[in-house]
């Protein structure tokens, strides 16, 4: 096997996008569904996979994941909320990758949010944390590390991740702990990317692409599908999907 594909997909639960009322659009886990299965990718990366229940409590099955491993059987694959915390806000969390090839091993790194105060329909709310999981798997007889993460988006509380740069730097730590074939994708929720771009790449990093934007909702580039210098990015493409707010991101790789 000389080349394998990602695809990187902030899936929003399963929300649709309407232009007219995007906050109140429907659910279509279907259509989500489909468009995961048309990229016939050999590694899924998800966030909000699932939508946040009210207390911030967790079904002990959670339905998406559920129907996504029904759909995606060819696949192994691994899931995780973030921890239980009465503050979530009704909005997607848990992050999942789906993989052809067995994970090995699984782990999950916490990364807190800070007390940043913001309004929520007229209450004061303060941001719950957010995650970081990871896995090994053997392609083409070497060991990879993929990494999936889903970070706070300060933007929406009218202040940066530059400013509060914690998970950020959390996540180079991980990053950097790393000396295998490495890839990290995620919604890393930076306005201003060139930011994360750069800081990364002092870590030894590359995003598949950095251009175009991912998000219907402003025009940022949120999602990313980062590499270490053992793999070699052969070709991207980022594909609006209306089963999402997100753009899906994929990306063809082979050993360097």
């Amino acid at each position: 096997m000389k080349r394998f594909r990602v695809l990187q997909f902030n899936m929003q639960f399963g929300q649709v996008w309407d232009d007219a009322d995007p906050d109140h659009a429907p659910i279509n886990l279907d259509a989500a569904v489909a468009e995961i299965k048309a990229h016939d990718a050999d590694i899924v990366m998800l966030q909000e996979v699932e939508k946040a229940q009210p207390g911030g409590t967790h079904p002990p099955v959670p339905p998406n994941y559920t129907r996504l491993k029904q759909e995606l059987s060819g696949y192994d694959s691994m899931f995780s909320f973030p921890r239980p915390d009465p503050r979530e806000l009704p909005f997607g969390i848990g992050l999942a990758i789906f993989s052809r090839w067995p994970l090995l091993p699984k782990a999950c790194v916490n990364l807190p949010s800070p007390p940043v105060e913001f309004d929520f329909y007229g209450e004061k709310k303060t941001p719950t944390d957010r995650l970081l999981i990871s896995a090994h798997a053997t392609i083409a007889g070497r060991e990879v590390r993929l990494m999936n993460t889903h970070l706070l988006a300060f933007f929406m509380l009218k202040s940066s991740s530059e400013e509060h740069r914690q998970q950020r730097d959390l996540v180079e730590q991980e990053l950097r702990r790393s000396d295998l074939p490495t890839l990290l994708t995620g919604d890393f929720n930076v306005s201003k990317h060139e930011s994360l771009v750069e800081q990364f790449a002092n870590a030894g990093y590359r995003t598949a692409q950095s251009k175009e934007i991912t998000w219907r909702r402003r025009p940022y580039v949120l999602d990313h599908i980062f590499y270490n210098a053992p793999l070699r990015c052969v070709g991207h493409q980022v594909k609006p999907t209306p089963a999402s707010d997100h753009h899906t991101l994929v990306a063809d790789f082979e050993f360097a």
